[in-house]
Formats: structure tokens, sequence, C-alpha cells
């Protein structure tokens, strides 16, 4: 199926962008590497009058290692970061992550900031910068601002972008020696969405969990923070009773609905088995290093 009729604009930086956003309002909507807009516009679920490009903003596509933090701009390509070596030696969890985003087509042409800002509770960034506890830059035409990650999810397809702000910049800091992380996913077929995903980064000190941080994909309306189940592995080790207890913490934080994919139960089922994997391979990966 054809997508409505719009008008298409390629502005060269940001601040052209922003100034195409205010002046055409509500009728505008950014595109970034357009893998989730466009299949929208041509099923017909939404229609937008001007689509405002970013694919000739170059300024806001590297991966740069920071004095404290990765900084990534938000055009990169999801390829791009999934094959960088910094991503796959220090933040394997990132790597596991866009390794298992939709097909290599997309990942070629999707962008790390179009994944973020889309605010698909089913995208399999959003819980992964959440367990990393990562940053977010926004311009608008008031200036900058930065959103942490567990702030800027606040509905489905609703993020703290306001109109006229474009998110420009991710930061997610370095985790400390003895840090590892894991994203594990579970989809019925290569095609589908995925039923479950959890992200789980940790910071171990002689066996005991230093720091964890965990969410969850595609079981609430956005991405979502397993802050019990953080908080209950601080200050222990990983027993087998104590990793069970916490993914039992991590289904709490759900709040998935019965469809297509299978029964509420069912999905909590899922969940709570992938949660053991994800925090036992966070595990193995933390003490290797």
């Amino acid at each position: 199926m054809m997508p409505p009729a719009f008008e298409y604009m390629a502005p060269t930086d940001v601040d052209e962008a922003i100034d195409l956003l205010n002046r055409y309002g509500d009728d505008a909507k950014i595109l970034a590497g357009g893998q989730s807009l466009l299949p929208l516009l041509k099923s017909r679920i939404t229609s937008i009058p001007y689509l405002i490009s970013l694919s000739e903003v170059k300024d806001i596509s590297y991966i740069t290692d920071g004095k404290n933090s990765l900084k990534i701009g938000a055009m990169t390509l999801d390829a791009d970061l999934e094959y960088s070596p910094t991503v796959r030696k220090n933040f394997p969890i990132l790597s596991d992550a866009l390794g298992q985003l939709a097909d290599p087509l997309v990942r070629n042409m999707g962008t790390v900031g179009g994944n973020l800002s889309h605010g698909d509770p089913s995208n399999d960034l959003p819980s992964v910068m959440l367990a990393l506890d990562a940053t977010f830059k926004i311009r608008g035409k008031s200036g900058e601002r930065e959103v942490h990650s567990r702030d800027f999810y606040m509905d489905t397809f609703v993020t703290a972008l306001e109109h006229g702000e474009i998110l420009t910049e991710i930061s997610v800091p370095y985790w400390p020696a003895a840090s590892g992380g894991a994203y594990v996913k579970f989809r019925k077929g290569t095609w589908n969405f995925s039923v479950a995903g959890v992200a789980v980064q940790l910071q171990l000190d002689n066996e005991i969990v230093k720091k964890a941080g965990i969410a969850i994909t595609s079981m609430g309306p956005t991405a979502l923070k397993a802050s019990e189940a953080e908080n209950y592995l601080k200050g222990k080790k990983l027993t087998a009773e104590n990793v069970r207890h916490a993914a039992e913490l991590v289904v709490a934080a759900s709040q998935p609905s019965s469809d297509s994919y299978g029964s509420v139960e069912y999905k909590k089922e899922i969940l709570r088995r992938i949660s053991v994997q994800a925090i036992k391979k966070a595990q193995t990966r933390a003490e290797v290093k």
C-alpha cells in the first residue's frame, strides 16, 4: 500500500530541522531511519503532511569515547553501533540487543535515535538504555536539555520530547571494572515482535552485586524499569535462590496484556525464564572482567 501524499524536506543541520518543526507544527514529524515510521504511513495507520528527514544532518552520527561515558549521535546507524569495537568490549548488552533488532536490512537503515524516540514498548533499545542508566540530550528552539532515560518514556509512543525538539545524543556511562550485561528476548518467529525481553547490567565486587540495572521490553505501555529487582540484588551473591527471586520481582514489575502473542500468564512465564538467563549471562560477563 502506498502512503498518503506528504512533502519531504531534508535539512542539513539540527537547527534548520527544529525551525521546520516549529514552522509546520503538528503537521510535521521527524524522519530518522524510517524503519518504524514508514510502515505506519504505508499501512495508513497515520498520515503526516510534512516529513523532515535527518538523513543529511551528518554531525549527529558518531560513536565517541567520552571521559566517563560513551557518546552516541542520534543518527548513528544501528548496524554501526552493533559492530563498534568499543561497544562490543564495554557494552555487550548493547551488542546483544542490536543483533536481535528486527533484521539486517532494518539495522542497516534504522538509527539509534529513531529507535529510542519512537516510544514503541516493543523496541529493544529503550530497556537497554534504562538498564545502563543512559541520559538523552535533547535540542529545541530554547536550547539543549538532558533527560535521564528513566524519565524519557511516558506512555506508548509518548516520550519526553516536546514538539519542536529533537533527540541529538545518547550518553551511556561507563560501568566500573567487574561489570557485565546481557539482553535476552523471546519471540515466536523471526519476523515477529518480541513476546518479552529483559536487559540486565551488573557490577560485582568479590561475587557480591554492588549495582544492578534491569529493565523489560514488550511487557507494558513502555519499557519498564524493574527497580525492586535491582534493589533486591544489591549486596547479595547471585545464588540460584537469589536469582530466582530477582526474576520473580522482574515479573512483578511487568504489565502484560493478552494478545495474539499469548496470554498474560504465558508472557509472565516467558519473562521469568529469560530473566534468569539474562542475570546469569550478565554475571558470567562481569566475572570474566
